[in-house]
């Protein structure tokens, strides 16, 4: 829901200032919510948070650019293939092989639509499927260096004060504009502060098992949202491309080794 109303603010802004007003609010509201104590930060927690920060900076840009030239429901299911790849890495078994062809047929075949995917908006997708897979690996080693909320309030800080260049080069005074930063901050909240707190919290209690099957529905909820609130209509094609790919998400995370406990200490 979160991009189908900044989809609305890229006839006035463009993708990436409306990035940055989603990143830089949502930094706003989760300080203001966690008021990390950052000078307590030791040297490794702050590497660790700046990289994070410019991953998610690069995520939602690369996002953002896709959905201004493809459909949502499109560009979501080709961005699922980070997630997936973070369940199939190292992996040796058949089965997963298997799950990786499912998933590369469905975005072959989302690929060859023809008519409304351009060339670059699938390459975004893929930099946005890099990136969520990074995110989702680097913000398990956040969660366990920082507790709390403190890491992702910081993160999004920084990611926030690395797209402003950009946004305010792209936007000029119309960043200024009451209506543009009112939906600004519509968005920061349904797509930043609300699921990205989630997420994290997520990530710090599951396993990028567990978190993959329940994240393997998204495709599906975004091609929902484009019909819904944008009047995306997909082929019966693109629905099967969809399909194969949630079906290869779920069976490659539910079929992926566990990781091993670590033994008791007498």
């Amino acid at each position: 829901m979160g991009a189908t109303v900044a989809r609305q603010l890229f006839a006035q802004l463009g993708p990436t200032a409306t990035v940055f007003l989603r990143v830089g609010f949502g930094a706003l509201i989760l300080l203001a919510i966690a008021r990390p104590r950052w000078p307590r930060f030791a040297a490794d927690q702050w590497r660790s948070v700046v990289v994070f920060g410019l991953i998610i900076a690069a995520m939602n840009l690369c996002f953002y650019q896709s959905i201004a030239r493809i459909p949502l429901g499109i560009a979501v299911t080709i961005e699922f293939i980070g997630p997936l790849g973070v369940a199939i890495a190292g992996s040796r078994k058949p089965l997963d092989f298997a799950w990786a062809i499912m998933a590369a047929i469905g975005v072959g075949l989302l690929s060859l639509t023809g008519g409304t995917v351009a060339p670059l908006g699938i390459l975004f997708a893929l930099g946005a499927g890099a990136g969520w897979a990074s995110y989702i690996l680097l913000g398990q080693r956040v969660g366990r260096l920082v507790a709390g909320p403190d890491g992702l309030a910081l993160a999004l800080t920084i990611g926030g004060l690395a797209l402003a260049p950009f946004g305010i080069l792209g936007a000029g005074t119309r960043l200024l504009d009451a209506r543009n930063l009112g939906t600004g901050m519509l968005v920061a909240v349904l797509s930043s502060a609300i699921p990205f707190s989630l997420e994290y919290a997520a990530l710090r209690r599951l396993s990028s098992r567990v978190f993959g099957i329940l994240m393997s529905i998204e495709p599906a909820m975004g091609a929902a949202a484009g019909f819904v609130f944008l009047g995306q209509r997909l082929t019966l094609r693109d629905l099967v491309a969809i399909a194969l790919v949630m079906v290869a998400s779920g069976g490659a995370t539910l079929t992926a080794p566990r990781p091993r406990a670590a033994p008791d200490v007498p």
